[in-house]
């Protein structure tokens, strides 16, 4: 994505690094996403390791957390969390970045004040995994859903010894460099050719941001059904706080495209969790909390919207 581009050129260029980048695979690559991610590599020259989990133990994990949690990223997220420190320790590389400190989209903004993620954050001790819950199911169930316990390894943090031994510091770059979302896809598009998407992501009126997974446009989806906050309320509210639109603007783009349904990928979704797309629109209908959302006639409508257009409005 257009967040690895720019953090990965500007430590080469400007600072004198040499990254060894490694990339956890997305679930559905997007045509986009994969020219994206060629041009990267090729044009920025760096070295990748791009690590592809099992297939068939990824999908029963989407699965698990989608019936479950209705969370069908999670199973990305762990890897994505984990993967970067313990290739650093293997590779004895103390140093590992990442880009944005999560507080730049909305987290406590008290994590901007320190450069650096504890070490306790990607370990555990793995005498007492069992304390672990993926998909919302305790890893030692897991067996019961057709996922052995040495296939889950690739998600599981490291054992705090390891990153201990190896010194490994994990720093967010976003703490040294102004991290402006726009700001770093005109950098991508500037240094590597990077593309939008050909269309406007369901959900929200961008092209640019998550374009490389399919699913990402399902998870939004399922953040807007579970807590009636959508995509366009993420992108709105970075752009608010950057000073690019006004809030009235920002309220109005809301309105238009906030918890639009993904139809564009919903049967590749589909036919990866196995399901169909009644039986998915049943099951989401499931997670909608009643103090967010009321049903009237047949039609699922917010209680209350930044717009105060909501039923109980």
């Amino acid at each position: 994505g257009k967040d690895s581009v720019y953090a990965a050129i500007r430590l080469k260029e400007d600072f004198g690094m040499h990254p060894l980048t490694v990339t956890w695979a997305p679930h559905l690559y997007t045509d986009v996403g994969w020219h994206n991610m060629q041009a990267w590599l090729h044009t920025g020259g760096f070295d990748n390791y791009l690590f592809t989990p099992d297939g068939q133990v990824h999908r029963r994990l989407t699965r698990l957390a989608y019936e479950n949690l209705l969370h069908p990223f999670q199973p990305f997220i762990f890897g994505q969390k984990n993967y970067a420190p313990k290739m650093a320790a293997r590779m004895g590389i103390p140093l590992v970045f990442f880009g944005e400190n999560e507080a730049e989209y909305g987290n406590a903004v008290a994590e901007n004040e320190s450069a650096t993620r504890t070490l306790d954050y990607f370990s555990a001790d793995h005498e007492n995994l069992q304390d672990l819950y993926f998909g919302g199911v305790p890893l030692g169930a897991l067996p019961e859903h057709g996922i052995e316990l040495g296939q889950m390894d690739p998600y599981l943090p490291a054992k705090p010894e390891v990153l201990q031994d190896a010194e490994i510091e994990v720093h967010y770059l976003g703490y040294y460099l102004k991290w402006t979302p726009q700001e770093a896809y005109y950098y991508a598009v500037k240094n590597t050719g990077f593309k939008p998407r050909p269309f406007r992501t369901q959900g929200t009126y961008s092209k640019y941001n998550s374009i490389d997974d399919k699913i990402d446009d399902l998870h939004y989806y399922t953040t807007f059904i579970k807590f009636g906050i959508g995509r366009a309320t993420y992108d709105v509210s970075q752009e608010i706080r950057n000073d690019h639109i006004s809030t009235e603007e920002g309220k109005k783009l809301i309105k238009k495209y906030d918890g639009e349904y993904p139809s564009r990928y919903i049967n590749d979704i589909c036919d990866y969790l196995n399901m169909s797309a009644r039986d998915f629109n049943v099951h989401c209908d499931k997670f909608r909390s009643p103090h967010l959302w009321k049903k009237i006639n047949k039609t699922w409508k917010l209680r209350h919207t930044c717009n105060f257009d909501g039923e109980d409005d």
